[in-house]
């Protein structure tokens, strides 16, 4: 069962949306976000990536980064840049990209659904940077970044969020910069607002598919929250964090690259040997080359792409999680023969996601950057959700989505 409900949000006024949307925090540096938001007092950067508006001497963990966020936001709030909707409602959030539609239901998810694991998750978290959400939301007083969410798709729920797109004007409806196409629709009418409650009630579970740290951080602010009232109030709005479902038959995951900064001492002709043991490789048919089906992988070397498809008898159908293309690159090149256990510790490897295309892969290793790059074929969100059923864990940098979410959209206040 799926606890959903709809909220008061704080959103841009229409006529600067386009200027206040922003990427995810977490998919830009400091300095690229100094970059994006230069000229541009409305965008969400100031408040998600707050250090921008301090010197850049300035830690990114100091106490007067999240104090100047809080400052930005409620800055925002009363210059009249944000308007809050006076009665609880749900959004409608369609994103476009390459004419491929994916729409999803903004709403506030029950922190107890992630406690009790109704709301499944398919990574591990890191401390530190939890940490630093949880001290962004507790300050900030509000959810600033929806956490993408996914179920296994019901045609009743598509059918009442499409019906509502068709007979409603948008909200919001604009481009960003890089092409994608964000549409919103506000859902106050209180009989499909109850419609859609029951509806998602019937679900049996929720999937993170984008946002693990800042769910893990937004459960933790309203549990302690919670132990902190005087008087356990369950409708209170720190019970809930901001969220966007979208059917799993709408998404699609993109490919998640390795880049190897060398060979571990192996010349090139020792390199193809020790490949050669466990999968077939041959030169590639085009360049640049895409993995055309599981379980094969394109590299490119010294100039050329070449064709790797692993061995039957290394493949273990019966292992969800050894049955991942990441993990037999991993298990039977990255880790043996180049020498990389721990993937988010070792600087000799990197991660390029499937929006950068293969010129990225290729640009990596000819500015000699890295020695070699290995492209892989997506992960399927399938594969995703069955791994997250069995409460097991994928491997690092398995999933990359597209298109991304904006943040500053919809901002949920804990208060």
């Amino acid at each position: 069962m799926s606890n959903i409900k709809p909220f008061k949000g704080i959103r841009p006024r229409q006529d600067i949306v386009h200027l206040v949307a922003a990427l995810p925090y977490d998919v830009m540096s400091s300095e690229e976000a100094r970059k994006r938001a230069e000229g541009n007092p409305y965008s969400f950067l100031h408040v998600d990536k707050a250090e921008i508006d301090l010197d850049p001497s300035v830690n990114l963990y100091d106490d007067a980064v999240y104090a100047k966020a809080k400052e930005n936001l409620d800055k925002m709030v009363s210059d009249g840049i944000y308007v809050q909707d006076e009665k609880e409602v749900f959004y409608i959030y369609m994103l476009t990209m390459n004419k491929r539609e994916q729409t999803g239901l903004v709403c506030c998810c029950d922190i107890d659904e992630y406690v009790n694991g109704t709301i499944k998750k398919h990574e591990y978290t890191i401390k530190a940077k939890e940490a630093d959400r949880i001290r962004h939301v507790d300050t900030c007083d509000a959810n600033t970044g929806p956490i993408f969410l996914t179920y296994r798709a019901e045609r009743a729920i598509t059918d009442v969020i499409n019906r509502y797109k068709a007979a409603h004007r948008p909200l919001y409806d604009f481009i960003t910069t890089d092409g994608i196409t964000h549409t919103a629709w506000l859902v106050d009418d209180e009989e499909i607002v109850d419609q859609l409650k029951k509806l998602y009630a019937e679900i049996p579970a929720l999937y993170i598919a984008d946002g693990h740290h800042r769910t893990a951080s937004a459960v933790d602010v309203g549990l302690k929250r919670r132990a902190e009232a005087a008087k356990a109030d369950p409708s209170a709005e720190y019970n809930y964090f901001l969220t966007v479902l979208f059917p799993d038959n709408e998404l699609e995951i993109m490919d998640y690259n390795r880049v190897i900064r060398d060979l571990n001492n192996h010349s090139v002709d020792e390199f193809f040997a020790l490949i050669k043991e466990n999968f077939e490789i041959d030169e590639a048919p085009i360049a640049p080359f895409n993995p055309p089906f599981p379980h094969s992988f394109s590299m490119y070397l010294d100039g050329k792409w070449y064709s790797l498809t692993a061995k039957s008898d290394i493949i273990d159908d019966s292992d969800p999680i050894m049955c991942l293309d990441v993990s037999i690159l991993h298990k039977w090149i990255i880790e043996p023969i180049l020498g990389i256990t721990d993937v988010r510790a070792d600087s000799r490897i990197d991660f390029v996601g499937g929006i950068r295309g293969l010129c990225e892969l290729e640009n990596r290793v000819n500015s000699g950057d890295m020695k070699v790059a290995f492209a892989l074929y997506p992960t399927t969100i399938e594969q995703v959700m069955n791994i997250a059923d069995k409460g097991m864990v994928m491997p690092p940098k398995s999933t990359w989505f597209e298109p991304k979410l904006r943040s500053g959209l919809f901002i949920h206040k804990l208060s």
